[in-house]
């Protein structure tokens, strides 16, 4: 697909079509082609700065009780290199790049840095072409659709919420316990338990340790709100 069938699919109303062709060349192909020489890094770098902004922006109108380290964390995962390449996927922007012949041949069209990196100078150039608006539309194509597909309980920290609790009424501090672990290699589920003074407070399954222990700790979290534990 051409630049050009691409932004009149999406319905954008660009001025500046030499603008999307420098956000989709390569420095390989600015390399190689001598009459040429723009490549997509200005742009990136402008596009970096408008999801930051504009995502930052959705986060914190969608979560208004969420707390500064909690957003900064979803805006992250939104943005970082896995996601962008994603959503690059989704609008068939490796359709679009220029390429050197060489990166062309090792796969340069489908690797998740080169795809992550163009979507953010599409990025740029549609904000500097067109404005916040048009932005927008695109953010709520790909970013913004994607905000539940997140793993809360690997943003929320339940091990230093719980910890916090313990060490405000005791002063004491918990230790996590392997109890054992299930499935095939390639897939395996973790369970944990969460122990103070030889006493199980919590348990947890999940596919790595981490998580497990993060479960077991949102797992005591929950038992401690409805016991005497609180009260006291």
């Amino acid at each position: 697909m051409k630049i050009l069938d691409f932004l009149q699919a999406e319905n954008i109303p660009f001025q500046k079509l030499s603008l999307y062709k420098e956000a989709f060349t390569h420095a390989s192909y600015a390399n190689e082609a001598h009459h040429y020489n723009k490549d997509y890094e200005r742009l990136e770098f402008m596009g970096d700065a408008v999801l930051q902004l504009y995502v930052s922006d959705f986060l914190f109108h969608l979560f208004p009780d969420v707390p500064e380290g909690t957003l900064t964390t979803l805006r992250s995962k939104l943005v970082r290199e896995e996601s962008l390449a994603r959503f690059s996927k989704e609008l068939g922007l490796g359709e679009l790049l220029f390429l050197g012949v060489g990166e062309e041949k090792s796969g340069g069209r489908e690797r998740e840095s080169v795809l992550a990196n163009i979507f953010e100078s599409f990025i740029g150039a549609l904000y500097l072409d067109c404005g916040k608006d048009e932005v927008i539309k695109i953010l709520e194509q790909t970013i913004f659709q994607h905000v539940n597909d997140l793993d809360y309980d690997d943003i929320t920290d339940y091990k230093t919420t719980l910890q916090e609790l313990i060490q405000a009424d005791q002063r004491k501090t918990v230790t996590y316990e392997l109890l054992e672990t299930s499935g095939p290699s390639n897939a395996p589920e973790f369970k944990v338990a969460v122990i103070m003074d030889e006493m199980r407070l919590g348990v947890g399954k999940g596919t790595s340790k981490k998580r497990a222990e993060q479960q077991a700790a949102k797992d005591a979290l929950n038992k401690l709100a409805t016991s005497d534990y609180l009260k006291k």
